[in-house]
């Protein structure tokens, strides 16, 4: 199996069960400055997709750096059923940051758990 089927493999594998982080964000004012330190830190590939926006691979899970004001790290975990899990989490005593969207690759929300930290569900 070549490097990219075994990523493939493993991706496929991750984004089928629910409760596993299959994504990242992490968000700050300077891609470039950001891009460098992963790259350079962790010897992570980190690919420009566009103003504010860089793919980020890593040996284990696939994530992205993003342009924002605030600076921010966000998980992405697979759920079954999203609109459930959107209810779920606003009656386990979080909120809803971000309604269900589909922005065209994944349909996704974001919640966030009691202490305010922000969590993306996404989509099985």
């Amino acid at each position: 199996m070549s490097a990219m089927e075994d990523w493939e493999h493993r991706e496929n594998s991750m984004s089928a069960t629910p409760g596993v982080i299959a994504h990242f964000d992490i968000a700050g004012g300077d891609i470039a400055g950001l891009s460098s330190f992963y790259r350079d830190m962790f010897g992570w590939d980190v690919a420009d997709r566009g103003p504010g926006y860089a793919q980020v691979e890593t040996p284990s899970l696939r994530g992205a750096l993003v342009e924002a004001p605030e600076s921010s790290l966000t998980l992405g975990i697979v759920v079954d059923d999203l609109d459930a899990a959107v209810l779920d989490a606003a009656s386990a005593g979080g909120s809803v940051v971000m309604p269900a969207t589909d922005n065209g690759w994944v349909r996704k929300a974001q919640v966030a758990d009691p202490a305010g930290n922000v969590l993306t569900l996404i989509q099985k």
